[in-house]
């Protein structure tokens, strides 16, 4: 189901989400040691994620995912898209 984008549902990068508000992972485009770091962490397509926090310049940005909060830079999260909650 990675890239399926659900009925009703807009999709935008997860740097774009306002603190406070929730998505679901549509898909990553990261390669190599990076995108495998990631999902390690959690950030896997169909996975819930809510933005808690970002840095007084807006990076980093920390994430609260299947109950473990982790901070991405902003460059990074650029290159998640979500599915807003």
């Amino acid at each position: 189901m990675q890239g399926a984008k659900p009925k009703n549902k807009s999709q935008i990068t997860l740097s774009q989400m306002k603190e406070g508000s929730a998505c679901t992972i549509a898909d990553l485009h990261l390669e190599g040691l990076l995108r495998r770091r990631i999902m390690d962490l959690g950030f896997i397509p169909g996975t819930a994620v809510q933005c808690v926090r970002k840095g007084p310049t807006g990076d980093p940005i920390a994430y609260t995912v299947r109950g473990t909060t982790i901070a991405l830079r902003k460059e990074d999260a650029a290159k998640i898209n979500v599915f807003m909650a």
